[in-house]
């Protein structure tokens, strides 16, 4: 009876007071002990909220280029730099530390981090060429960067794929075509 307005005993009890309906076995009982009643939801769900949001948000407002640079790797085990910052925050916070104090210490060390990684690339990248192997892979790949490379194959492939290259041979001749009947017919 979901789709219905009220519970079953309000609406039983209003149909035999208006005497549609006579007085079933079971409503006497029920009168005396009511079925439990659940608080009805009003229909918004609220968003979640975690403790560390709202420093998720402070970090991404001082640096917002890593909203691309950090991508979320979903499969991935290590949690994004934001959410580390806001955990060293509230950890901070929790030891009695200011709240300004506790993003300034924080984010000196996602700084020094990021610093320490770049500079342990660059040496990689060195000892590798100096090796004449290939470089390493970058800790911190751009974000629309990995995706450019995801789509590179598929980029070249327009120039070396024979179907792709006929479909484009198809569509220039479909396109002289109709320039050629637009002056012939002097529409142009």
């Amino acid at each position: 009876m979901s789709y219905m307005r009220g519970d079953l005993l309000t609406k039983t009890r209003k149909l035999v007071k208006g005497l549609a309906k006579p007085a079933p076995t079971w409503l006497k009982a029920m009168e005396e002990a009511p079925p439990v009643t659940f608080p009805r939801v009003d229909g918004k769900i609220k968003k979640i909220e975690l403790p560390e949001d709202v420093y998720i948000k402070k970090f991404f407002k001082k640096h917002p280029d890593s909203l691309y640079h950090d991508a979320i790797k979903i499969s991935g085990f290590d949690p994004p730099p934001a959410r580390v910052f806001a955990w060293r925050v509230l950890e901070l916070k929790e030891q009695g530390v200011s709240e300004d104090y506790a993003m300034a210490v924080a984010d000196f060390e996602y700084r020094k981090e990021k610093k320490a990684k770049k500079k342990a690339y660059k040496e990689l990248k060195e000892i590798a060429r100096s090796e004449g192997r290939e470089p390493p892979p970058d800790p911190y790949p751009s974000a629309i960067k990995e995706i450019q490379a995801e789509e590179k194959k598929y980029v070249m492939d327009r120039f070396c794929n024979p179907k792709i290259i006929e479909i484009a041979n198809k569509m220039k001749e479909e396109r002289d075509m109709l320039l050629q009947n637009r002056a012939e017919s002097g529409q142009w």
